[in-house]
């Protein structure tokens, strides 16, 4: 009878052994695939929205108000814009001024919350026709893409037009369509996608030709684009929205290729940003989403903007990100701007 009891026992624990090991044989590849998941996006917080001079202005005297016109050009004869038309492009300077272009109305928008002001820039003057693209460098020069004239016009800090970049002669430019652009503070060299030439041109601050990259007719190989409409620099290197292949090409700032990302989907109104720690945003208008990857390209979140509380979010299409972590999303269906706190700590707030 104790043998029997013994011989028991012992299959009792025998069967229990290998079921717990059949239990850890199932439980293995549950781990690993949540391994490989996608980490949880963090939602960003929402800020603000705006698309007009209500959203921004606050009571001011008369003289102060005077110098609105001042910043951004004397009043024209037209009738005067106060809101967004057909936004295409967003930056901000170190004053945390946010520039809008907008295509509709053929101005820029600046809208100045520190100080409770808005203005235009020289609506109505000779020098803007088309405003698509913007960009500031360190002395807070604003430079403007301009469709019209495809040429860059160049604005000092106060909003006085300087001079133009790629105008060979009265009707001809050295742009056959300037689109995105972007400024190396290290050297003064200025970007700017020739999309239809499906090349990247580089200049000096004089305007002068420095370097390009790709060739007539485009290419999908290293280097060669179509239909290159974004650029970015950060951190010493050059992000470039090659829309026509549908990815991000990654370059040095001498134009030596050194990477690029395959995206699901890329058209010409699809934004890019690059945040502090060197991630890249780019917006889907079709999807209303925007894809977060790596400065490696590896898929890191995805924000469904459209579903945040009080964003106004439809179609998200051109993206700028200021001070590391405030980001600010092109909404073209609705022409909003709206602006995002990129849940980070440490993360300087956005005003």
């Amino acid at each position: 009878m104790g043998k029997s009891i013994r011989r028991f026992l012992y299959l009792f624990l025998l069967c229990g052994f290998v079921s717990a090991l059949s239990a850890q044989e199932h439980a293995e590849p549950a781990k690993l695939e949540q391994t490989d998941a996608r980490p949880a996006s963090p939602t960003p917080n929402f800020v603000r929205a705006f698309s007009s001079a209500d959203d921004v202005r606050k009571s001011l005297h008369p003289i102060l108000d005077r110098s609105i016109d001042i910043i951004a050009g004397p009043k024209d004869p037209e009738p005067r814009v106060e809101g967004l038309q057909s936004p295409a492009a967003v930056t901000t300077d170190s004053n945390n001024r946010v520039f809008i272009a907008d295509r509709g109305a053929k101005t820029v928008h600046i809208f100045d919350f520190a100080h409770g002001k808005y203005g235009l820039l020289e609506r109505g003057n000779a020098h803007l026709g088309i405003p698509i693209a913007l960009a500031v460098d360190g002395q807070d020069n604003l430079y403007v893409t301009d469709e019209l004239s495809r040429t860059i016009l160049v604005y000092d800090s106060t909003g006085k037009f300087r001079r133009t970049m790629g105008k060979l002669s009265e009707e001809e430019s050295y742009f056959e369509s300037p689109a995105g652009i972007a400024i190396d503070n290290a050297t003064g060299n200025i970007y700017v996608c020739d999309m239809h030439r499906h090349m990247v041109v580089v200049l000096d601050n004089r305007g002068r030709l420095v370097a390009n990259a790709g060739k007539r007719g485009g290419g999908d190989g290293p280097g060669d684009f179509k239909l290159p409409t974004q650029a970015v620099i950060h951190d010493g290197e050059l992000f470039v929205l090659d829309a026509g292949n549908t990815r991000i090409q990654i370059f040095d700032t001498a134009l030596h290729f050194l990477r690029a990302i395959n995206l699901p989907y890329a058209d010409g109104r699809t934004g890019l940003a690059v945040d502090d720690q060197g991630n890249i945003y780019v917006s889907d208008p079709v999807v209303d989403q925007i894809e977060v990857f790596t400065r490696e390209g590896r898929p890191l979140y995805r924000f469904d903007l459209a579903s945040l509380k009080s964003a106004f979010l439809g179609q998200p299409a051109g993206l700028w990100i200021s001070e590391g972590s405030c980001l600010y999303v092109i909404d073209e269906q609705k022409n909003v701007v709206n602006l995002f706190q990129i849940a980070r700590q440490n993360a300087q707030q956005c005003q």
